[in-house]
């Protein structure tokens, strides 16, 4: 492989650590699964990868191999969508992929792919709901979540704006998701109060932000759900879905 392919594959990494742990619900576990997924994409011809598109989709393509192989398919009767549904949404909302390339990803044609989609969607404003805590310190901004959120069917318990309001609604309220903005301003640390509550408190945590990258290095612990800022209403209740039904812990 040139060094243009393994650059570009380079590049691609930290999108591909945002969709392996929101689609596992795991930091390590989705970690994991980026490795090897590296590992097929190096050991594969290096045709089209010299491109950040192609790395990307080759990278998303071979996360999900790993994940359907590792993870039976879904069965019975319940309300829960496919993890194929989950990869296309995960790929064209969080990812902000087109159709053609999520199909391409997800090793189906793009009708299919269309389809599953509009079914995808359909669960999404049937999915489950939880009590969400939202952190941040902009009013304006924080308001406007708040809206998104209850458009999403859940329930805000609290906005707050610094690290120990954070905690101390945590504390009162025991949410059931954990929104966080990291930069707090003079408020504290949006990371730090998110360490504080789990602590004593087991729930999913998004973090939201303008420099997703700083997130996704895969050196440190690190969230699993991570959305960038700005993001649209589809995103976030993606994200949200997501967390809540496949995530736990934020590592």
């Amino acid at each position: 492989m040139s060094a243009m392919d393994r650059a570009a594959l380079i590049r691609a990494l930290p999108y591909a650590r945002r969709y392996a742990r929101a689609l596992t619900g795991s930091q390590a576990r989705g970690d994991e699964v980026v490795a090897d997924a590296l590992r097929q994409v190096l050991a594969a011809p290096a045709e089209g990868l010299a491109e950040d598109a192609g790395a990307r989709t080759a990278l998303y393509g071979a996360i999900g191999d790993t994940v359907r192989r590792a993870e039976p398919p879904a069965t019975g009767d319940h309300a829960d969508m496919s993890m194929l549904q989950r990869m296309l949404l995960l790929l064209t909302a969080l990812e902000e992929q087109p159709l053609t390339a999520a199909a391409a990803a997800c090793r189906i044609l793009p009708a299919t792919a269309e389809l599953e989609l509009r079914l995808a969607r359909d669960s999404l404003r049937t999915g489950v709901a939880t009590r969400v805590l939202i952190i941040e310190d902009e009013p304006i901004i924080a308001l406007d979540i708040q809206e998104l959120v209850e458009r999403c069917g859940h329930s805000v318990v609290g906005i707050a704006a610094t690290e120990t309001e954070a905690v101390a609604i945590a504390e009162a309220e025991k949410p059931g998701l954990v929104l966080a903005d990291i930069n707090l301003g003079a408020g504290g640390d949006g990371a730090s109060a998110v360490a504080r509550i789990l602590r004593h408190l087991t729930a999913p945590v998004i973090f939201v932000t303008a420099y997703p990258e700083r997130l996704l290095t895969g050196e440190a612990v690190e969230p699993a759900f991570v959305i960038t800022k700005p993001f649209d209403p589809t995103t976030l209740a993606v994200a949200t879905y997501q967390a809540v039904t496949r995530g736990v812990r934020p590592v």
